[in-house]
């Protein structure tokens, strides 16, 4: 297996978390967190969830109108990670009333400490998931919080709003995320980002705001610039003809950072930028505005 050589601390060697299925949970893992969940009678607290196939053209926004849920429960029970890259085909489980799932951290939690977290009713949280208020809790163990949404910036990164595009003038994609055959080698191999070709010396912006963290020179990516953000997230420019900012400084997505170069392994002016989470390679695509 043929991946891009790691940079800047950063290790792209085998294939990304992220590289497969969009959806992070399979159908057994999902079965599983749903068997946990109370299916009780009554209006406030039977839990139940249906099946729905992806069609052309769905977003999650409408499916979840349909059903009378919130985008944060479509995206929470089935773990998708980038809401923008939903497969026509692809299953997902839609519960019967909105809210999200919730995994205990810490032995001793309870369901209304968790309730009180999302500031929803700690009785309908204990109702639904068939437990006492004040039932201490074993980590690992997952409910369904009724009401609750997911936090600001989780929301942004899986609607894909939390990045900007890193060139702001006209570009065109030359090589995208995932298996390809190098350009190089003709072997199949892992492209860890996503090629943004334009005119040598075009601007490179911050994607997100966050600091410096690396800069350098690498066989594979040239002149390179790693950003470090919030959340775990790093941003990778490559191949630059120049690099403007220092190891240590705060930038914005106002901030130049460097010049589309040629540098590298590289077949032609471009910028190659490639998101990571926690050290882990994601599609950049599911993620800029």
């Amino acid at each position: 297996m043929n991946t891009e050589t790691g940079v800047g601390g950063l290790e792209t060697t085998g294939v990304p978390e992220f590289s497969g299925d969009m959806f992070g949970s399979s159908g057994s893992e999902l079965d599983a967190a749903a068997s946990v969940l109370s299916k009780e009678e009554g209006k406030d607290s039977l839990l139940y969830y249906q099946t729905y196939r992806v069609k052309q053209g769905d977003m999650i926004g409408i499916i979840a109108d349909e059903y009378g849920v919130t985008q944060d429960t479509i995206i929470s029970v089935n773990g998708i990670r980038q809401s923008r890259l939903l497969q026509v085909g692809q299953y997902l489980k839609i519960p019967s009333m909105p809210g999200i799932l919730y995994t205990v951290k810490a032995d001793g939690e309870t369901s209304e400490t968790i309730a009180e977290k999302y500031e929803v009713s700690a009785d309908k949280c204990a109702k639904v998931n068939s437990l006492k208020k004040d039932a201490p809790l074993d980590a690992g163990l997952t409910l369904f919080v009724p009401d609750a949404q997911l936090d600001w910036v989780t929301r942004q990164e899986i609607n894909g709003d939390l990045f900007i595009r890193p060139i702001k003038s006209r570009y065109w994609l030359s090589s995208y995320y995932g298996w390809r055959e190098s350009p190089f080698t003709g072997q199949r191999s892992f492209h860890t980002g996503i090629d943004m070709a334009c005119p040598l010396g075009t601007s490179v912006y911050a994607a997100l705001a966050g600091q410096v963290s690396s800069t350098g020179y690498n066989e594979t990516y040239g002149n390179y610039i790693i950003v470090s953000h919030h959340s775990g997230y790093k941003t990778l420019y490559g191949h630059l003809s120049a690099i403007l900012v220092v190891r240590g400084q705060n930038v914005d997505t106002t901030t130049r950072i460097g010049r589309v170069g040629n540098t590298g392994l590289s077949t032609g002016p471009h910028l190659h930028f490639t998101v990571f989470k926690s050290g882990k390679t994601v599609n950049p695509l599911g993620l800029l505005k």
